[in-house]
Order: structure tokens, then C-alpha cells, then sequence
């Protein structure tokens, strides 16, 4: 016989019904889907659910925060945002983003949380509704956004809430964060993925030629006209138009971007033919925009139509917990002849450096060491004087063994001591082993255990 739910605190809808009867209600959510207690066991999961966490209807009678994180403690205890004691808390729907342990591995995973009050007006259950987010990933992968730490964690949040709508986006970030990663994420979540995805490279266009990329032009209408030509907002039509770097759009243009986006017309160079246009219009720029606005170089009614929904991409290094699986993820994608990991030594390093130039530094200064490493393994030596030498040893504590007085494990206390000594010598291997004491074919037995400590 099935179990029936307690008839004395279910809400009006679920009173009488058994676990079966509830579980085929939530299949009526394609996405995954498990009803809650408010003390976070699992009443109940939909197929999807099944499949996706490999439990069966009933949660395998785990707490929601053992199936989705292998955590032994509620979320909120565990470092991240619990969106069902936030629910609790305030009684209204919840919203926040994730990383799950699945099937098929982590996933990034936008999390729903639905209140259930009794007839006597109390909450007394919730339903968890998953969004699984393809566009990223918090582990290494051939395409699209990677990342796990806060600062990313927080603009993906961002992301998975604006693309489904046509709200005009505005990046903001420095050179180099990957701008135009985080604008394709926007239009491959967006209604408009199966369109078109047209960048514009706004800096270094003149007035006129801008206008003729942007809007097209008409045979004749200036020299060396000899064909009619469609613009990039033409292109564009029924997919999202990328502006990248739109505070160097010539501030005479500003006035007619600003009528195409109120009017959603346009007209090619040469023609008075309007034509309709239908975009969705994403925009990214390193400049502080309000500050362009203050100085007279930007038009502020433009502002205002382009920062509907703005998000910050953060710097690298707000970042510094991403650089193993961006680095992992970067070694994938670049045409190498073997694919190489990183040493601790290497990573230490890196994990200190303040990359000015973001991610498109960390690709630069990854390729160089893979092509000048002997072997797969990437040291700190490889990473070039101006990596090696921007990072301040004195910036990295000693061992806590050596500081603390506690007793430790041995194994545990060279582990530490190694990873401090391989981040602060600047010399190679081989010196590095002279100064340990130790043969070099030792010194690498040691870094490999290291490395697979880990």
C-alpha cells in the first residue's frame, strides 16, 4: 500500500492523496522537480528528478541538500544561499543559482522555490523547481562560460534571469573578461537562440563607416558604392545584436542608434525607404559609461535605453578560485599537440597573480609555458619572468605547522611545506631539488603526489 501524506498539515490540494499521486503532479514540470518539507527531506520527486539525480520517487529518502550537493548540512550551512530557508523565512517564492552534482556531472542550476500553505494559512510544504543551465558549466569543457566562484556564480544568476526576456543587456568589465562569451550566453538562453548571434566591433569605426556596417547601404550612395549592401542590423533580424565596446560609438551616430531603438526603424545609407527592425540588442563596454555620460561624451537618453538590465563581469582576479578549471578548460580548446596539466607550484603562482589583462592573459600566458615545457607538466618557471616576478613571495604565508605550534600529521605537514617551497623558488627543478635534499626524480615523485592530492 502506498503511503499516504499526514492529513493534519498538507494543504487543501494534496489532502488524501498518496506519494504516487503527488510525484505525477510534479511531472507536470518538464524540468526537474521534488516537493519539500520545510526540514528539507525529499516527499516526493518528478521523473525528470529521478533521472537527472538517480534517486527514485520518493528522494531515496535523502534531504534535498544530499541529492543535489553530496553536503552533510543545509546549504545556508555550507557557505551558499538556501533558497528554502529563504522561502521559510519570508513565505514568497525564491530564486537563486546553484552547482549541483548530477548524472552527468556538476552543472551549473538555476533553483526555484515555491511555497505550499495550508488551508489554516501556514507553509507547510515546497516545491523545488531546477533549471539546468547549458551555457555554462563549473567544471572544464569545450565551449561556453566556465566558472564556480561567487563573483561568477552571481553574474550567471544574472544572465539565466534576463535572456529569457527582450530586455536590452549592458556588460560591463575590463578588457579581457570575455564579454562577448557572457553576450552569447544571453542569446543561446534567449527565445531568439535558433537566430542569428551578430558581434559589432564599435571602437576604431568612423562615423561613416559605422553607419554603413551598421545600417547598410544603397548602390551610389558614396564612392566605391557599386552594389547595395545589407547591414549588420539586417543580419541580425530575429537573433541579438552584440554592440562590443559601444562607449566609442562617434557620438553623431549616438543620435540615430537611439532612434532605431525607439522607433525599431532604420534606413540604409542613400535611401529614405524605412525598414523594420527586429533585434534583440545586447551591449558590452570596459568604459564606466555614466562617467561618459557625466564628461558630455555619451548621450544619457541612449544610456538609458541600453542599460535596461545591467551586469558586471568581474575581473580574474575576483576570480581566482575559477583559474584551475578555466586553466584545464583553456588547454582544451587550444590547439596543442598534448594536453598539459599545471604543477601546484604553477597554480600557486597564478592563483596570486593579478592579471591584468583577465582571461584573455591567462590564455596568452598558457599557451607560452605549454610550448615551452619539456613534457605535460606546466612549473613556474614556464610561466615567464613577468608572471613569476608580479607575484610577492612575502604575500604567501609559511606553513601552518611552522607557525602555529600544533602537532600534525607528517605527511600532512610536508604536503603543505612542498606546495610553499615549489611557489617560492624561482629556480628549476633541479635546484629546487638541491635545495630540498632530495634527488630530482624523487622531488618529481613528491610533486606528483601533490598534484593528485589535489
Amino acid at each position: 500500500m502506498n503511503e499516504k501524506l499526514p492529513t493534519e498539515s498538507v494543504p487543501q490540494w494534496t489532502r488524501g492523496l498518496d506519494r504516487d499521486e503527488v510525484v505525477s503532479i510534479l511531472d507536470v514540470f518538464q524540468e526537474p522537480a521534488i516537493l519539500l518539507s520545510p526540514d528539507y527531506d525529499i516527499l516526493g520527486a518528478n521523473h525528470a528528478y529521478r533521472h537527472l539525480y538517480e534517486v527514485d520517487a520518493g528522494g531515496n529518502g535523502q534531504r534535498c541538500y544530499e541529492a543535489s550537493h553530496d553536503f552533510r548540512r543545509p546549504c545556508d550551512e555550507a557557505g551558499e544561499t538556501c533558497p528554502l530557508r529563504d522561502t521559510l523565512a519570508t513565505g514568497k517564492p525564491n530564486r537563486t543559482l546553484h552547482v549541483h552534482h548530477t548524472a552527468r556531472g556538476k552543472e551549473h542550476v538555476d533553483v526555484e522555490m515555491f511555497p505550499i500553505h495550508g488551508s489554516d494559512g501556514k507553509l507547510r510544504y515546497l516545491i523545488e523547481v531546477l533549471h539546468h543551465l547549458p551555457v555554462s558549466s563549473p567544471q572544464a569543457g569545450e565551449q561556453g562560460l566556465v566558472g564556480q566562484s561567487a563573483a561568477f556564480n552571481e553574474m550567471l544568476g544574472l544572465v539565466s534571469r534576463v535572456a529569457p526576456s527582450e530586455a536590452s543587456v549592458l556588460l560591463q568589465g575590463e578588457s579581457g573578461t570575455g564579454k562577448e562569451l557572457v553576450a552569447r550566453a544571453v542569446h543561446d538562453q534567449s527565445r531568439r537562440a535558433e537566430g542569428p548571434f551578430v558581434p559589432v566591433e564599435c571602437s576604431g569605426l568612423t562615423e561613416t563607416l559605422f553607419e554603413s556596417e551598421l545600417f547598410g547601404h544603397e548602390r551610389g550612395a558614396f564612392t566605391g558604392a557599386t552594389h547595395a549592401k545589407a547591414g549588420l542590423v539586417e543580419s541580425a533580424a530575429g537573433g541579438t545584436l552584440f554592440l562590443d565596446e559601444i562607449g566609442d560609438v562617434p557620438h553623431g551616430l549616438q543620435v540615430k542608434l537611439l532612434r532605431l531603438l525607439e522607433t525599431r526603424t532604420f534606413r540604409r545609407v542613400g535611401s529614405t525607404e524605412p525598414r523594420r527592425a527586429d533585434f534583440r540588442l545586447v551591449c558590452a563596454s570596459h568604459r564606466d559609461l555614466r562617467q561618459l555620460v557625466r564628461e558630455g561624451e555619451f548621450r544619457e537618453d541612449l544610456y538609458y535605453r541600453l542599460s535596461t538590465f545591467p551586469i558586471r563581469v568581474p575581473p580574474l582576479r575576483e576570480r581566482k578560485a575559477d583559474i584551475p578549471i578555466l586553466s584545464q578548460a583553456l588547454f582544451e580548446r587550444l590547439e596543442l599537440p598534448a594536453r598539459p596539466y599545471l604543477s601546484p607550484g604553477a597554480r600557486e603562482v597564478l592563483e596570486r597573480y593579478p592579471f591584468p589583462g583577465n582571461i584573455r592573459e591567462l590564455r596568452n600566458i598558457l599557451e607560452r609555458a605549454a610550448l615551452l615545457s619539456d613534457g605535460e607538466e606546466i612549473r613556474a618557471e614556464h610561466l615567464g619572468t613577468e608572471v613569476t616576478e608580479g607575484v610577492d613571495d612575502r604575500d604567501l604565508p609559511p606553513p601552518r605547522a611552522l607557525a602555529d605550534g600544533e602537532i600534525r600529521p607528517l605527511e600532512e605537514v610536508e604536503r603543505e611545506y612542498l606546495r610553499y617551497a615549489a611557489t617560492v623558488h624561482r629556480g628549476d627543478r633541479r635546484s629546487l631539488a638541491a635545495r630540498l635534499g632530495l634527488s630530482e626524480r624523487s622531488l618529481y615523485r613528491h610533486l606528483q603526489r601533490l598534484d593528485d592530492a589535489l
